[in-house]
């Protein structure tokens, strides 16, 4: 009888954890829940999508957050940046970040767009600037910069970019899109980066679960 209610405590004790959590991260307070789901690239796995751009200071904090967070995701989370686009200052940042793609050397160079221009002062706005950057940085060819960052391709992802902001409903950055489904942004979690990641996770288990209950059926 004492094993039986021993094991009834711990049961208790669990399911409360679950609503504690549950309760914690509310719909409308700390993640907004899109009008219409966005079709992600790969359903067998639970989809984020960082929003950021490179000249916004927050982004710039966020970085480190993000990317401890990311190093432990699981196999089943596909996790990837998309460029805000929110002036022709901005649409100019965008294109270098498609450029390090088309390039192959975003790895190389992500974190140090951010600290040239939030550290160093550089102006990568200026595409001489950012040509002598990118071969410093990553050995890129300045014919070769300038062909990615000039190419058809490029501006079709920029514009892309632009329609998936809209449709996620982004109006500011750094932003969370999880599973096509949700959104989290920088005002909400008490204006907390480790909280907005926290709601990510929180968000993410919830996705695996619905799959695991689907698959079941």
């Amino acid at each position: 009888m004492r094993r039986f209610k021993l094991l009834l405590g711990i049961a208790a004790a669990l399911t409360a954890s679950v609503c504690q959590a549950e309760a914690a991260f509310q719909e409308g307070v700390h993640y907004e829940r899109l009008a219409v789901p966005v079709e992600t690239a790969d359903a067998s796995r639970v989809e984020v999508v960082e929003v950021f751009s490179y000249v916004c200071v927050h982004c710039y904090t966020f970085e480190p957050y993000i990317e401890a967070w990311r190093a432990k995701l699981d196999e089943d989370v596909s996790f990837r940046r998309m460029p805000a686009v929110f002036s022709p200052q901005w649409a100019e940042f965008a294109r270098l970040f498609y450029a390090a793609v088309q390039l192959g050397v975003l790895d190389e160079v992500h974190g140090d767009i951010f600290k040239a221009l939030h550290e160093r002062g550089q102006d990568l706005s200026d595409r001489s600037i950012a040509a002598r950057f990118f071969a410093t940085a990553a050995e890129v060819d300045g014919n070769d910069f300038e062909a990615a960052l000039t190419s058809f391709s490029l501006e079709g992802q920029v514009q892309r970019a632009v329609a998936a902001a809209k449709a996620y409903g982004v109006t500011g950055t750094p932003s969370l899109v999880i599973n096509g489904k949700f959104r989290i942004d920088t005002g909400m979690a008490a204006n907390s980066f480790q909280a907005m990641l926290d709601v990510a996770s929180f968000l993410i288990d919830a996705e695996r679960a619905l799959a695991g209950e689907e698959a079941d059926q």
